[in-house]
């Protein structure tokens, strides 16, 4: 699905099913460097599960056209005006890393707007390795490489994929190689001076965190720290998986969705 916004093109993948209105709206929010096509294992499940899904390319992102927003806390700013433009909320956000971030700002600034919270791969912060930052900055092939090795649980980097016949490390290293130059770094660089301050303890509606093990960007005691700092939250433990959860373990994480989003 896309819409115009602003004079630009917002991108939406809903599960292959037609948004009617009919049905509470779930928005997926994709990290650094990516786009709608992580949630693929999720949008499907929900669209047939009672829920409109909407899995959104940020500007400049997949198939969204503009510019890129250079701040989570703008993109927080663009994802409420958004939700306000559909005209179908408040919705019920799920944010991925950099979505998780984007998803907090959200729900804390704007929360006429969130109607639940998830986050997945989640810290109060996420300094990102100067490494990285440089290679990003030069777009290049290394700047992959280094996000999809360090986000992927050792299941996933010995070529165990839940979707037979698919190469995981293979996928996210593509995914990651087709942003356009600039893309990654312009989100690490966001991820990276990011500072949550009180804003996860002003936000009120009910929040849920899937917390991998094995997760390396976001480590489970980084998880627990945010959760400390938030009133109403769930913590789902996914059990020996990376960062990647969403495509590492979607068996455990559909049925959980349904059950945090009710």
């Amino acid at each position: 699905m896309q819409i115009k916004f602003q004079g630009n093109t917002v991108n939406f993948a809903t599960g292959g099913v037609e948004v009617d209105g009919k049905h509470p709206i779930v928005l997926l929010v994709h990290g650094a460097g990516m786009d709608r096509t992580v949630w693929n294992l999720q949008t499907r499940y929900l669209a047939h599960h009672g829920y409109t899904a909407l899995a959104v390319d940020l500007p400049g992102h997949g198939a969204s056209t503009g510019e890129l927003i250079p701040s989570v806390g703008q993109m927080a700013s663009w994802l409420s005006e958004i939700i306000e433009h559909l005209d179908m909320g408040p919705a019920r956000v799920i944010g991925h890393s950099m979505g998780s971030l984007i998803g907090i700002e959200l729900a804390a600034k704007s929360p006429l707007n969130v109607e639940r919270l998830v986050l997945m791969g989640t810290a109060l912060s996420m300094p990102v390795h100067p490494d990285l930052l440089q290679a990003a900055s030069n777009n290049e092939v290394l700047a992959p490489d280094l996000i999809t090795s360090w986000s992927l649980g050792t299941k996933a980097h010995i070529a165990r994929n839940p979707a037979p016949g698919f190469w995981m490390r293979g996928g996210s290293q593509a995914l990651l190689s087709r942003a356009a130059n600039g893309v990654i770094y312009n989100d690490l660089a966001a991820c990276n001076s990011y500072e949550a301050g009180i804003s996860p303890s002003l936000i009120r509606c009910p929040v849920a965190i899937f917390i991998g093990e094995e997760d390396k960007m976001t480590p489970p005691t980084a998880s627990l720290l945010l959760a400390a700092e938030i009133e109403d939250v769930e913590l789902i433990h996914l059990g020996p998986v990376g960062h990647m959860m969403m495509s590492e373990a979607p068996a455990k994480i559909r049925p959980a969705l349904c059950s945090v989003l009710q």
